[in-house]
């Protein structure tokens, strides 16, 4: 059995909100590939609203409901930034504690 610590957060969430886990034991198999992708678009689709957020805030003539609508987009992206984020410092974590 897997121990808790070498368990992948994965990119996405089950019902009700809960965190979903994969045993990081096959990294190379499908579900593990799916949330490498996954967690690639995530990066990009932050970095895109990271410069959109930035000539947004910069135009003086946005009003706020846009300016609502780029914090809620910018919370969104920063919630799957930090989900990456954790997972691979697990992965980081789990990959120093084997080595010799």
């Amino acid at each position: 059995m897997t121990a808790p610590n070498e368990l992948r957060l994965l990119p996405w969430s089950g019902p009700e909100g809960k965190p979903c886990y994969l045993n990081a034991d096959d990294r190379g198999g499908y579900i593990s590939r799916l949330a490498d992708n996954i967690e690639a678009v995530q990066l990009g689709t932050a970095a895109e609203l990271l410069e959109h957020a930035s000539d947004t805030i910069d135009n003086r003539d946005q009003g706020p409901e846009d300016l609502r609508r780029l914090a809620r987009e910018l919370t969104g992206a920063l919630r799957d930034v930090l989900r990456v984020a954790t997972s691979r410092g697990h992965l980081l974590a789990v990959s120093d504690s084997h080595r010799p």
